[in-house]
């Protein structure tokens, strides 16, 4: 008997599925009817008549997660900033600006607060340069500074600035251990004072002694690597190095999505209102850069013979909410 009861379940559950997956058809082909078409082949099967049968004895109606209904694609569809690296030269100055040096001078304080080794130049084209529809920012291994290694961290901040809404890149990560390449977000204005207590959205991180590996993390003041709380969620992209891969970040008032290649890898959301857990209530910039060694890149060692190594980004772009 227990048998019986078991398979009975188990078609009523393939039932419901059918139900599901038709209906959820025709919702693709737009308001049940307007392609008729479609719906004559429904009928042409006796389909049409099995789906809504199914959806009365069942009343569950149309299960639409994963399916674009009209009100999930009025979301992220206006274009609002973009750089297609159309162009020729340096990064175009109206878009970025840079994160220079060291970090010695500034609160973070020397090697931007993870003893990096690189020193990060503004303007140089041997470090940040658009050509061939490429934006290409190159780690170097030369005298500068006091640093061994020159780089550039390209920043949106002041000419890029948004509060909610979505950001995609395509990109190609540089490869080599040691390196650190990372697409981030940081406030423009540090409502909640300096990091991280106005907070950091990572959409990816990748590290060169495990190149496989994309990481996309929360940084709040209740939660950060450097107490170990830090949030985040990880992707296996084995070939992130060779060929170009989507990252992108879906931001909404009470949650964010990271995605790579339109698979979710990360959701932080709203536990609060309160900074401490969620300071993503103001607008946040771009960040884009290869760091060299550190707590992170550098823990299993450096390979300098790896050197010079690119991340090339082919575009960037960003929709409202």
């Amino acid at each position: 008997m227990a048998k019986k009861v078991a398979l009975s379940e188990l078609y009523v559950r393939i039932d419901k599925m059918k139900a599901r997956i038709l209906c959820n058809q025709l919702i693709y082909e737009k308001n049940y009817i307007s392609k008729f078409s479609f719906m004559f082949r429904l009928l042409n099967t006796r389909l049409f008549l099995y789906t809504l049968s199914m959806l009365v004895l069942f009343s569950g109606g149309c299960n639409t997660a994963g399916i674009s209904t009209s009100k999930k694609k009025q979301k992220f569809q206006k274009l609002v900033w973009s750089d297609e690296f159309d162009y020729e030269g340096l990064p175009d100055p109206a878009k970025w600006g840079y994160d220079v040096g060291d970090a010695c001078d500034l609160p973070a304080g020397c090697g931007w607060g993870n003893h990096e080794l690189q020193y990060y130049t503004k303007e140089e084209l041997k470090n940040a340069r658009v050509e061939n529809g490429l934006l290409t920012i190159e780690l170097r291994k030369e005298k500068i500074a006091n640093s061994n290694y020159s780089s550039a961290r390209i920043v949106s901040r002041g000419r890029g600035d948004w509060k909610y809404g979505k950001v995609e890149i395509r990109a190609k990560l540089p490869r080599g251990k040691g390196s650190w390449g990372a697409i981030w977000m940081l406030s423009s204005d540090n409502k909640y004072k300096g990091w991280p207590h106005s907070g950091e959205i990572d959409i990816m991180e990748n590290v060169g002694y495990d190149p496989d590996t994309i990481h996309a993390s929360a940084h709040t003041l209740a939660y950060h690597h450097s107490i170990g709380t830090h949030k985040s969620g990880k992707v296996s992209i084995p070939d992130a190095g060779e060929k170009f891969h989507t990252y992108s970040l879906e931001w909404e008032e009470n949650e964010y999505r990271v995605y790579a290649d339109d698979r979710m890898i990360f959701r932080f959301e709203k536990e609060a209102n309160d900074y401490k857990v969620w300071p993503f209530d103001q607008k946040f910039h771009l960040i884009m850069n290869i760091a060299y060694g550190g707590n992170w890149g550098g823990k299993k060692g450096l390979d300098d013979e790896a050197l010079p190594t690119k991340m090339q980004i082919d575009y960037v772009r960003v929709y409202a909410l």
